[in-house]
């Protein structure tokens, strides 16, 4: 493993947030509901919120924007990123700390490094997000806001669209 691939697969107590869980569906179907914008838009955001995925260039330096809606006739900003890496069907990683224009941003309520990666389990895919920050301060406001609940929440309506 080289050097960069060993820092940035661990993980900081202190900066980051994860869940992690297995998922009784093969690998493909978890990338499949990661990568198709279709797919996408129908667990990743805790219902009955509403998802629209406006662009998922799955390459580095490709944007990756959401939007999010209560009554699906107005849209909000939900995450406007870009795609850092991109192993096919194994691992994700997104930043909101970079607009997709590639302009620095200051998203709110935090900035963050999400990292998905799926592993094979002899019971389906050991599925894990790791989302990191850039201070103790930013990582405790995600916490309080809810971060368990919102990503138990999606990571739950994943299971059950590919199980």
């Amino acid at each position: 493993m080289t050097t960069h691939l060993s820092r940035t697969r661990n993980q900081n107590p202190d900066l980051d947030l994860s869940i992690q869980r297995i998922i009784r569906a093969p690998k493909q179907a978890i990338w499949d509901a990661w990568t198709t914008p279709d797919q996408l838009a129908q667990w990743w955001i805790p219902a009955p919120l509403s998802l629209r995925v406006d662009s998922l260039e799955l390459a580095p330096g490709g944007a990756f924007v959401t939007r999010m809606s209560e009554d699906g006739t107005e849209w909000h900003p939900h995450v406007d990123a870009v795609f850092l890496v991109i192993e096919e069907g194994s691992r994700l990683v997104f930043t909101n700390a970079v607009s997709s224009s590639w302009h620095p941003s200051l998203p709110d309520p935090v900035a963050m490094t999400t990292e998905i990666t799926l592993g094979d389990q002899p019971d389906g895919t050991d599925y894990r997000a790791i989302v990191r920050h850039g201070s103790p301060e930013q990582r405790a406001r995600h916490e309080e806001l809810g971060f368990f609940d919102g990503w138990g929440t999606v990571t739950d309506q994943l299971a059950a669209a590919v199980e």
